[in-house]
């Protein structure tokens, strides 16, 4: 969000929840806000842009299963100036987490997520999307050609060998790096479950560091190495959106672009 959006955000958010004050912990299509005082953190959006009803019934659904996710402090959806707000319980971060409580903590919520029937996108719906902003030349304008070509051929490739592998499919977090674990007195515990689909495992280890499948029962290398290049070059391509916000997104780019080409 801009400043002056940002700005407007937290207005809106103090006004519901009575907070005294906030800290701006992130900032991409959505903000996310630490109330003061109380342990109590607050994930706004544009009214219109966002999943936030699905996110929320998920984490329900999945803390009644005893997955390891962190409880919103309600189920509902707040609304006001033109945001929608919803509350989660906060944590102050603790110790890193070690590679093999990390793996333990995703198969849980990989067995907590098998035990649900919820309507969710594939994993090559993300893709697509990718393909999209490649394609359109107005929408990434400064992507390099070269960098282009290779891009839409990674997606293509890796998306092709992983759908035709075999693999066991199944709902996903989407995006379990470790900016979306926390350690906590609770345990390890996943935030920001907005990004949920379906499709392998794989496809969610290969948003974790490296040493994490190695503690990880029964994956397919194979489909985890062309998930790792495939996510790679889902997340090169966003960068090139010429709306992205992400801090130091093209210098990003131009490493993980070097990744793949070395890869390739």
């Amino acid at each position: 969000m801009e400043t002056v959006d940002i700005e407007r955000a937290t207005a809106a958010t103090k006004a519901i929840t009575s907070a005294e004050d906030s800290i701006l912990l992130s900032n991409s299509n959505k903000i996310v806000l630490r109330l003061l005082p109380g342990d109590v953190l607050a994930r706004v959006a544009f009214d219109g842009e966002h999943g936030f009803p699905q996110e929320l019934e998920l984490a329900r659904r999945l803390l009644e299963s005893g997955s390891p996710v962190v409880a919103p402090t309600d189920l509902t959806v707040h609304e006001r100036d033109g945001f929608a707000i919803t509350l989660w319980r906060y944590y102050e971060p603790l110790q890193e987490i070690p590679p093999a409580e990390y793996a333990a903590a995703l198969q849980r919520l990989h067995v907590g997520m098998r035990e649900i029937d919820v309507p969710a996108p594939h994993f090559m719906d993300r893709v697509r999307e990718a393909e999209a902003i490649l394609s359109d030349r107005v929408v990434s304008p400064d992507a390099p050609e070269a960098d282009r070509e290779l891009l839409l051929a990674t997606l293509a490739e890796r998306g092709q060998a992983i759908s035709t592998s075999g693999a066991r499919e199944q709902l996903l977090h989407g995006e379990p790096h470790p900016g979306n674990l926390l350690s906590t007195k609770d345990g390890p515990l996943f935030i920001d479950l907005e990004t949920y689909c379906r499709g392998p495992v794989e496809f969610d280890l290969a948003h974790a560091p490296d040493e994490i499948a190695e503690h990880y029962p029964g994956i397919d290398r194979q489909v985890l190495d062309d998930c790792r290049l495939l996510m790679l070059a889902m997340v090169t391509a966003w960068r090139w959106d010429r709306n992205d916000q992400l801090p130091n997104g093209r210098q990003r780019a131009e490493e993980w672009i070097a990744q793949i080409r070395s890869a390739a």
